[in-house]
């Protein structure tokens, strides 16, 4: 199955910022989409200056050529690219102010790089092996004069050119060896290790190592632990070792950001590893890496959420890694503790919760609302149950969205959303509360796994079987093949939580409420909404509650980008 997922599933990886997420798949933003802040000019290989390397991509995404030359706005007569020599020994261009100079590539890069070279000079499958050539070999092409120099290129796989890619650490040739390439021919025999989506064939020793040598990245994905030092995430792709503490997310959880992969002495640091202050020539003045690390952090800055307000929590917190008992019986939130939690009131009763996603926006279960909006009001930062506190608000709803297909006998497609109404002539629902903060909202299934450890809410019945009178907290685990327990009654986008003992779960009152997980860079998703269960904290009948990534596109159409997700924008 999972030579079904490439570089552009959106389920297991991220998009470029020349990309964005659309039903899996990473599609091509239009270039005026891209990023416009603390950009580097570029110039195409139509001699045409760009504002940004993202708007270049993005026409060379939507146009499937490259277009990229080199960074600088003095395009006029100059340009920089990588081409092939007769034996096939890859020199780099690189524009200086004295003009072009040439640099062999160095041994030591991968295939890659490898896929990138080929594909540039028409091969479209890429490279059937990356390797080297000692200097000495090429006494039969001395009709050319060779460089005495070489430098590194590093490539994610995904480009269209080497001149996309990093190119850093220019050195003497003092070994003797330079990179070489033999552009791929498909075998003429029926045997292959591995079959890559776009018909590739690469050895089985050549998967889950971290380098993209299929050139769709279709031998990276699934694989239950990687080769040659590569970094496995948690969603089953390998990436280059050279991501570890990089600055730039590249597991959906971010656990290869993790402060727990921090330390990296000599005999683990990839070979690689480069900063943005490696550049070829002083003249050139921008890195395809960086600009990529400086346009995701833009997009990402454009929303946020999943980042509770820790100034707003006024007692100390009681420890989120400590399991205890069901919400039926659990501890008691602080009071500004649980900041994307809200009290949905109906005539003035409140039965459920939900989460406030961010804009005037929160998600809840179907079953917990009706299309009659007057009846209801939405409490921020409620702590006790019939009583506001001093950062409480309470906003009037404009508007409920039910899912079109919801069963209310089976809770099949259990989810709303509930806009709020503005205040007069603003765009808001409410003024700035410190107090309250928007949890994100999931695109992939993928983002975590059965065993995470994650939070439910509300103000549900307590152990005496009786509503709680503050804001409960519990963790909870997620539980993989719910089926088994609930049989045909377990529909398509649903999911369990709790543990099989029974000692953790949600119960009634809690409807609506967020199942909240947290990954590994400290961001908190929306993970799953309360929905229903079979009796309270009973052995073998988890709670089952609506998965939220399931309808991701569903709210998107519904909320608009900026109020969906932090990432993949």
């Amino acid at each position: 199955d999972f030579a079904w997922f490439t570089h552009k599933s959106c389920g297991l990886v991220f998009c470029r910022p020349w990309e964005r997420c659309i039903d899996g798949r990473c599609e091509c933003k239009p270039p005026y989409m891209c990023p416009t802040e603390n950009v580097t000019a570029v110039c195409g290989r139509d001699h045409k200056t760009y504002r940004s390397y993202c708007q270049l991509m993005a026409l060379s995404c939507r146009t499937k050529k490259p277009v990229m030359s080199h960074f600088g706005d003095n395009c006029k007569g100059l340009l920089s690219k990588l081409h092939l020599v007769p034996c096939y020994i890859f020199c780099v261009t690189v524009v200086s102010s004295e003009g072009g100079k040439e640099l062999l590539v160095c041994e030591d890069w991968d295939m890659a790089a490898a896929n990138v070279a080929c594909k540039e000079h028409g091969n479209p499958l890429g490279a059937a092996k990356a390797g080297y050539v000692q200097d000495d070999s090429l006494t039969t092409n001395r009709d050319k004069n060779f460089p005495s120099t070489c430098v590194s290129i590093h490539c994610q796989g995904y480009e269209t050119s080497l001149a996309e890619c990093v190119i850093f650490g220019e050195k003497n040739i003092s070994s003797g060896k330079v990179a070489k390439v033999s552009c791929y021919n498909a075998p003429t025999d029926n045997e292959c290790g591995f079959q890559c989506v776009n018909s590739k064939c690469v050895s089985l020793n050549q998967t889950c190592d971290g380098v993209d040598d299929c050139g769709d990245r279709s031998d990276e994905m699934c694989c239950k632990k990687c080769r040659n030092k590569g970094f496995h995430c948690k969603m089953g792709v390998c990436v280059h070792n050279s991501a570890v503490r990089d600055g730039v997310v590249d597991c959906l959880d971010g656990e290869d950001e993790s402060s727990k992969h921090s330390s990296m002495d000599k005999n683990t640091t990839p070979k690689h590893r480069y900063t943005c202050k490696h550049h070829v020539h002083r003249s050139v003045s921008g890195n395809c890496y960086c600009e990529i690390k400086t346009n995701r952090k833009f997009l990402e800055s454009k929303l946020q959420c999943g980042i509770p307000n820790k100034d707003a929590i006024p007692v100390q917190d009681r420890g989120r890694t400590i399991r205890v008992k069901r919400v039926v019986g659990g501890l008691p939130a602080e009071p500004t503790q649980i900041q994307w939690q809200v009290a949905l009131e109906e005539h003035k009763k409140i039965d459920c919760g939900g989460a406030y996603i961010g804009g005037c926006w929160v998600l809840t279960a179907a079953h917990c609302v009706r299309p009659n909006p007057s009846a209801f009001m939405v409490k921020f930062s409620l702590w006790k149950k019939f009583r506001a506190q001093n950062t409480t608000d309470i906003v009037p709803v404009e508007e409920i969205r039910i899912h079109p297909r919801y069963n209310a006998s089976t809770y099949e497609n259990d989810i709303a959303l509930v806009k709020l109404e503005k205040l007069p002539y603003t765009d808001i629902c409410f003024k700035d509360n410190p107090a309250i903060r928007a949890v994100c909202v999931p695109w992939s299934t993928h983002l975590f796994q059965p065993g995470h450890t994650c939070s439910i809410s509300g103000w549900g019945r307590n152990k005496e079987g009786k509503a709680a009178q503050v804001l409960l907290w519990a963790n909870v685990s997620l539980i993989d093949n719910c089926q088994q327990f609930y049989n045909d009654r377990f529909k398509p986008g649903m999911m369990c939580a709790g543990d099989l003992e029974g000692s953790v779960d949600s119960c009634q009152g809690d409807s609506g409420g967020p199942l909240v997980c947290e990954d590994e860079v400290g961001v908190s998703y929306l993970w799953g909404i309360v929905s229903w269960g079979e009796r309270c904290g009973q052995p073998g009948f988890p709670g089952v509650y609506t998965q939220v990534a399931h309808y991701f596109e569903w709210i998107r159409l519904h909320t608009g980008w900026p109020a969906v997700t932090k990432f993949n924008l």
